[in-house]
Formats: C-alpha cells, sequence, structure tokens
C-alpha cells in the first residue's frame, strides 16, 4: 500500500499576517510545498499517477481512519474507469489555516474534508461552492445519503445551498457508568431526572468510605459533557431562537444544581484531561463519566476497561421529561474548492467517498454512526461493538448556529463551568454572558459581519425544523 503525505506544519506569525482576506487570521492555510518553507515534513513523497490520469488532489484533516480509507483509495486508483487517480494529503496541524492559505495562493486542493470548516470562513468567501446542482443529478448519492434530511443550517447550508454532505454522525453525550460500583450500592440504572442523578453520585461518594467517587469531571469543557446537555434535553439553550438574541437566563437552575457536585463533595477532587480522566474511569475511581460515541473505542481499544462491566445511559434532564433536543454533530463530509479545475471528476470522487459500498465499511468500522436512515438500515450493527449503546436517539438533532460573533472575554462554557466551581456568583454569570454576547452580536450586526437568526416558529425539540430568518438589524 502506497504512503499518503502526512504533513504536520507550525506556521510563522508573519505567514499568518499575510491571510487577513480570508476573513480571520487563525482561519488560513497552505500547500504541501510551502508547508515545507515553514518547517514542516512530510513522511513520504506523493505516488505518482498513471499516464493519461487526471489527479484530483484531496486533503483532510482525519488520521483515526486513515487505514481504512487510504485502503479505499487505493483500490479505487487501481479500478476505476473515469480517469482518476485521487492523491490523499494529511494535514495534521492547523488544517483550516492551510487551506485558506493555499486557496489565496492558487494552490488549493480539489476536494476537502470539510467537517470543522466553518461556513462564514470557507463558503460565504467562496472557497468551497455549492453541490446543490450535483445532488439533483445524482439519485443514488440523493438515496444512500439523504442530504435534504440532513441539510443543517450553518453547519452545511446557507440559504438553500448545500457546500457539503454529512455521511456520518457522532452522538450526543451519554451517561457511561461503573455497573458494578452502581449495584453495589443499590442502584440497577442511571436515573433520569437530575436531582436523583446526584443524589446517587453522592450516596455512591459518601458509601465508599473514601476508596472511589460518584462521579469525574474533565478539566477540558467540563460544563458541555454533562450539565449543558442536562440543560438542552429540559429545553434550555443559550441562544434564543425565536427573538434572536442570546440569553443564558435558563440555565440558573442547572447551575444550582450543578454547584452540589463540588460544594457537596461528590465529585472526584482532581479535574484532569479527557484521557487522564478516562483511565481513572476505566480504572473504577468514579462511577460515573459522561461523553459521546467516541467512548466506545475508547473503552474498547484505547484505554479498555476489563476489570467492570460498564454501561451507557441517557444524560438525566431537570424533571425527567425531554423537552428539548439534544445536540449531536455531523461528521465525514467532503466539499469541492472553487479554483479546482476539474470540478466534474472532484464530484465522482466525492460520490465514491460516500457511496453505499465505500460507507458501509466505514460504518461498520465504528469510525462514526450512520446519518442517514438508509446507511443504519444497510449495515451490519453486529459489527459495530460498543457503537450500537449509541445510537441515536428520537429526541437527538442538530442545532442552527447561532450566528458567529466576535466575543470579547471567556465563552459560555468557562464562564458557567466557573459558577458551577463557585468562582462566580451565577447571576453575575448569567448577566455578564447576556451582556457581552448581545453587545458583540449587535455590533457585528451593524458591522456587517453577521446577521440575526430568527425562527418564528423555533421548537426546542426540533429545532432543525422551523423556518430561519436572517435578519440586518
Amino acid at each position: 500500500m502506497k504512503k499518503r503525505r502526512i504533513t504536520s506544519i507550525l506556521l510563522a506569525a508573519a505567514m499568518a499576517a499575510s491571510l487577513a482576506g480570508c476573513g480571520s487570521s487563525s482561519d488560513s492555510a497552505a500547500p504541501a510545498t510551502e508547508a515545507q518553507q515553514a518547517g514542516g515534513e512530510t513522511n513520504a513523497e506523493a505516488p505518482a499517477a498513471p499516464e493519461g490520469a487526471t489527479t484530483i488532489e484531496v486533503w483532510t484533516e482525519d488520521r483515526h481512519d486513515l487505514e481504512y480509507v487510504e485502503a479505499m483509495i487505493d483500490k479505487y486508483n487501481q479500478s476505476n474507469e473515469d480517469g482518476i487517480f485521487i492523491n490523499l494529503t494529511v494535514i495534521t496541524e492547523d488544517y483550516k489555516n492551510m487551506l485558506a492559505l493555499a486557496y489565496n495562493g492558487g494552490t488549493a486542493p480539489d476536494v476537502v474534508g470539510a467537517n470543522s470548516l466553518p461556513l462564514n470562513t470557507f463558503a460565504d468567501t467562496g472557497i468551497l461552492m455549492p453541490l446543490n446542482e450535483y445532488i439533483d443529478s445524482d439519485e443514488t448519492f440523493q438515496k444512500v445519503n439523504e442530504p435534504y434530511e440532513h441539510a443543517y443550517e450553518g453547519e452545511n447550508t446557507r440559504n438553500g445551498n448545500i457546500y457539503f454532505v454529512y455521511s456520518g454522525m457522532r452522538s450526543g453525550v451519554r451517561v457511561e457508568y461503573n455497573k458494578d460500583l452502581l449495584e453495589k450500592h443499590g442502584y440497577t440504572e442511571v436515573p433520569k431526572d437530575l436531582d436523583s442523578y446526584i443524589e446517587m453520585a453522592k450516596t455512591i461518594t459518601e458509601q465508599s468510605g473514601g476508596e472511589y467517587y460518584g462521579i469525574g469531571f474533565t478539566s477540558s469543557s467540563p460544563f458541555e459533557r454533562l450539565l449543558e446537555m442536562s440543560a438542552q434535553v429540559s429545553g434550555i439553550f443559550y441562544y434564543d431562537y425565536v427573538n434572536g438574541k442570546y440569553d443564558f437566563s435558563g440555565y440558573r437552575e442547572i447551575l444550582e444544581k450543578g454547584q452540589r457536585f463540588q460544594s457537596e463533595e461528590i465529585a472526584y477532587p482532581d479535574q484532569q484531561g479527557v484521557d487522564n480522566m478516562r483511565a481513572l474511569f476505566a480504572e473504577g475511581e468514579f462511577a460515573l463519566w459522561s461523553n459521546a460515541s467516541q467512548e466506545a473505542s475508547v473503552f474498547t481499544n484505547q484505554i479498555p476497561i476489563t476489570s467492570f462491566e460498564w454501561g451507557v445511559a441517557e444524560v438525566p434532564s431537570l424533571t425527567g421529561e425531554i423537552k428539548g433536543a439534544l445536540q449531536t454533530t455531523p461528521a465525514k463530509a467532503y466539499g469541492i474548492v472553487s479554483t479546482s479545475e476539474h470540478k466534474d471528476l472532484a464530484w465522482k470522487v466525492i460520490q465514491y467517498f460516500q457511496s453505499e459500498d465505500f460507507l458501509k465499511g466505514y460504518l461498520e468500522s465504528g469510525y462514526c454512526l450512520p446519518i442517514s436512515t438508509y446507511m443504519d438500515k444497510a449495515i451490519d450493527k453486529t459489527k459495530i461493538g460498543r457503537l450500537v449503546d449509541f445510537s441515536l436517539l428520537e429526541y437527538e438533532s442538530v442545532y442552527p448556529k447561532p450566528p458567529v460573533i466576535n466575543l470579547t472575554g471567556d465563552d459560555y462554557r468557562i464562564v458557567l463551568w466557573n459558577a458551577v466551581m463557585g468562582y462566580v456568583d451565577i447571576d453575575e454569570a448569567i448577566e455578564d454572558l447576556n451582556t457581552r454576547y448581545n453587545e458583540a452580536l449587535e455590533a457585528d450586526i451593524a458591522a456587517g459581519t453577521t446577521k440575526r437568526l430568527v425562527i418564528s416558529d423555533y421548537d426546542p425539540l426540533h429545532p432543525s425544523q422551523g423556518t430561519m430568518t436572517y435578519l440586518d438589524n
């Protein structure tokens, strides 16, 4: 198997300063030749295309699935009748920066992995092109990928234009729990309401005699991994879609309850990085952990749990009722760069990457969950291991992206977790966030750099199904 180029880039400050035309000095990019000049490395030269074939350059930032993807690319390169040779380059650092700089310099690839590409930087500026015409003329692609059912405003779609199509999903947050510890303390399932959940964690901590704790939190975005999601399924969100403004007032009760984890010494006292906390959970240092579907692979392969049985449950809501959607993350998408000289061939590459044959093996290898109902039925779920425990729930959805703003100061997840920890007063934290976020929103609307998103018929259980309007005031 031929080695693909894997490029690691450390951009110099002077190079970053040349990227203002792309909208952000932190959202830019560079071709492999420029990367080498900037101190980057490649582990192998690009393989040569057969005589008469057209090379389609593909860039991605994904490494976790490289073994499968490059094997499928080799298969395609050896067998396709389209006269195409796919050359894959994996960018391991500053992916967005590399891509935008390459576009500015006229050396951008044809196809790009688009999972993390923000529309304001890569679609609104013309770097990516809409795919609607290609999608509309390809019934097989529509059947397999259901692109219009998974066109998410502000994520992969803007004003009806689809810039990339997702083929997978990462689940929303789940509770991973130590079944042995729960049963030892009289619990056979995870409570559905937050008060009972906290009481269970407290009971486990108090009855353990200091041997272990009821719950653990990571130092990496801890609010996001449980309490924010408990708020979501309780119908609480930080952007008021109906009135088109930011509003953090609904988090007060969630924060008050969350403070108990710290004030009553329920939680493992040392918040470390994600992998360290995963290892501590795997060692039985605490009973409750929360994160999304990537934990299926982590606790099976990376940090395998072998000393106890672990389960997966839904995050608790305030009352036990589900009043809002749980946020999930679409994954694995590809876009075409507008400067490509081979757009039709680039589309053929995307057709292959998102074909039933390619996706079946990809999904059954456990790299992500299927996004389309077609592929969900097409795969053999007995092959995906513990990932089946993270299958999407009826109330999981993608939220329309709130307006992108130039915020000054800490973001809401940092501020709200500081309130949970007791570092700041809850009411002061909420007032600070409401003020800073809305001042930034109004300033950016006035400057013409963003628009106000309003969904007059917004439904918290189906956030992406409302009628979306963008306002200039």
